[in-house]
């Protein structure tokens, strides 16, 4: 590989952004190309298959192999709310390949008794997510029922273009939650973003089931994504 190109990916690790080094194995030449670049034909549709699936692998354009080598920041799932859900949650995500953080400022709830080996934070979202900030290879799920936690997270990961934004309640609760980030200048096309009721509708009732089905929706939603425009990477 090129030094300039390992320089390349490494930074495109730290900065949480797709990469994938394209390989011309009849010359050995590579390139590095970021998600969100624009690539022409046949190359460009193959990259933007393997940007969404996270499969590496060998294709054939014009007469020439290339091997793509897809590299993916880790899919992180961060949960407001430290509550049943997100104790069933936990080990779904973990086995679905996702890094999971839950965050509660209650500290009643936000126990390491009742989440043995799970990253957690009783801290309130704001403090969390400005040292931890959220991006395009994150899904947010606010399930406090709670206003006062869930409101600021679910704006941050509106803004920061998360793969997917859900939030727990009814439709009442979501009606009011509408309104209060509209007044807080949140666009309507954005808040039409959030998942509510949360997760696919599959008749789930009970906290297990309802974990089932939030991540069942984050899945489908980062497997759906686009490939987003970014910034050049130092």
């Amino acid at each position: 590989m090129d030094p300039l190109h390992l320089k390349g990916l490494n930074a495109a690790r730290r900065a949480r952004i797709g990469a994938v080094l394209v390989t011309d194995l009849g010359d050995g030449r590579d390139r590095l190309v970021k998600e969100g670049e624009n690539v022409a034909g046949e190359l460009g549709v193959a990259l933007t298959a393997v940007f969404k699936s996270g499969k590496s692998g060998v294709v054939e354009i014009g007469g020439r192999q290339y091997f793509l080598n897809v590299h993916l920041p880790p899919a992180r799932l961060v949960v407001i709310g430290a509550v049943h859900i997100s104790q069933a949650l936990a080990p779904i995500a973990r086995l679905a390949g996702f890094d999971l953080e839950v965050i509660d400022p209650r500290t009643a709830f936000a126990t390491q008794e009742r989440f043995e080996g799970v990253k957690l934070a009783a801290e309130w979202p704001e403090d969390v997510l400005a040292a931890r900030p959220l991006d395009r290879y994150c899904a947010l799920a606010a399930i406090t029922h709670d206003p006062k936690i869930d409101d600021f997270p679910l704006q941050a990961a509106l803004e920061a273009g998360c793969i997917y934004v859900g939030a727990l309640g009814s439709r009442k609760t979501h009606s009011k939650r509408v309104e209060r980030l509209r007044a807080n200048g949140v666009a309507d096309e954005d808040i039409a973003r959030i998942a509510s009721p949360i997760g696919l509708d599959i008749g789930a009732a009970s906290p297990a089931e309802i974990a089932v089905a939030i991540m069942a929706e984050v899945i489908q939603a980062f497997r759906r994504r686009d490939p987003a425009p970014v910034a050049a990477v130092a």
